[in-house]
């Protein structure tokens, strides 16, 4: 994802951010061990924060670490935190790491997606679910968000598909809301607009509380994912991980998207399959 360094100075870029996070100046200030005035001196330009108070306000404000270095830029520092290529050597550590853990999961689905969705490591059980896709799809880049909703991509084969869908982009929009990224809103208008598949108007709507279908009950704990594959219907729920405290851009846009199977039938189907190549 870009960033883009306003010409107006640091006040205003910090202004947008705390009326974003809807904090009143005194609010910040108390949680930054500063002052309103102060807060509104640097707000308006009459003060130059210091590095180190840029960093503070950041950190109350929940600014993501990309942002940190167009704020720190801004007020006339150089950026604090490194934007290193995954496969830079200081990242080898953290490499192996997310493989021992994909492959530890095994067999069932997880995968490792940047702040604009596209895949940076997947494990064979997504390999599994994405069986039989046309090619257009599965050349690199991948992007997880276009493969699910993509009408010839998972689309068809998820049984809630409305359901799912609501989820995947009402996780967009909070994103969205939270980083300024052109290239991901383009994403979100691209993928919200993609035609629902034929049927899934008239899929029902479980609410928790009965059958979702003749397959199954409906999981009570969390919203799965139903999804057919090789004529029966696997049911998964899904945990995102993210790394606390990142000091470089590309790690702390990274996620680890685990899919827990949300039934025994699913669980035993899987291991059921012969060991994965």
């Amino acid at each position: 994802m870009t960033t883009v360094v306003s010409d107006t100075g640091v006040g205003p870029l910090l202004r947008g951010w705390r009326e974003q996070r809807r904090l009143s100046q005194l609010e910040l200030a108390l949680r930054a061990d500063s002052s309103a005035r102060h807060i509104s001196f640097v707000e308006t330009g009459r003060s130059r924060p210091s590095e180190e108070m840029v960093l503070r306000l950041a950190e109350h404000l929940e600014v993501p670490v990309r942002e940190r270095n167009a704020l720190l830029l801004a007020a006339g520092y150089a950026p604090r935190y490194a934007e290193s290529p995954l496969d830079a050597p200081r990242l080898e550590a953290l490499r192996a790491g997310i493989e021992r853990l994909l492959r530890g999961y095994e067999p069932f689905p997880a995968l490792v997606v940047d702040g604009s969705y596209t895949v940076v490591a997947a494990n064979r059980g997504i390999g599994l679910l994405l069986d039989g896709l046309p090619e257009h799809l599965l050349t690199p880049p991948l992007n997880a968000m276009r493969i699910t909703l993509h009408p010839e991509g998972l689309a068809p084969r998820i049984r809630n598909l409305r359901e799912w869908r609501g989820h995947l982009l009402g996780q967009m929009e909070r994103q969205i809301a939270l980083v300024r990224s052109e290239s991901l809103r383009a994403l979100y208008e691209e993928v919200a607009a993609y035609p629902l598949p034929p049927g899934a108007d008239e899929e029902p709507v479980p609410d928790g509380s009965g059958p979702a279908g003749p397959e199954e009950v409906y999981p009570y704990f969390a919203l799965p994912l139903r999804i057919e594959h090789d004529g029966r219907v696997l049911s998964f729920v899904s945990s995102i991980s993210t790394f606390n405290t990142p000091l470089d851009v590309t790690v702390a846009e990274l996620a680890i998207e685990t899919f827990l199977p949300a039934d025994p039938a699913t669980v035993a189907y899987l291991r059921s399959l012969p060991p994965l190549d």
